[in-house]
């Protein structure tokens, strides 16, 4: 049974997963009341669930940030735009994500743009 799931528990050995097998069925029968116990492995199940969105959210986080940039970077190299301009644009593109509660799409800017 080890040799088929050690690996689905991301242990890196068998002896890791037999640890940790050991460790949670010694608090199990260390609990007075198991329903106590169950509740912990739920946390503790919760949290590394909750741990490993937020890894995968700030890598895709700081993946668009850098699309984002180079994006920047490009069309304020190709476009003569002067700083009050852009003072008010950012305002205004303020203004305009708060109204669309965030959802903001390129749809939305070009009928902005056009409109």
């Amino acid at each position: 049974m080890v040799e088929g799931i050690y690996k689905e528990d991301n242990c890196s050995s068998r002896s890791e997963f037999i640890e940790k097998a050991i460790i949670f069925y010694v608090g199990y029968l260390s609990a007075n009341d198991n329903s106590q116990y169950l509740p912990n492995v739920v946390t503790s199940t919760l949290k590394s669930i909750v741990a490993e969105s937020d890894n995968r959210m700030s890598r895709l986080i700081f993946k668009l940030a850098v699309e984002l940039a180079m994006t920047m970077n490009i069309i304020a190299s190709s476009q003569d735009i002067d700083k009050m301009t852009l003072t008010k644009l950012r305002g205004e593109c303020v203004k305009e994500v708060k109204r669309l509660n965030g959802s903001f799409s390129f749809d939305d800017a070009y009928d902005w743009q056009k409109g």
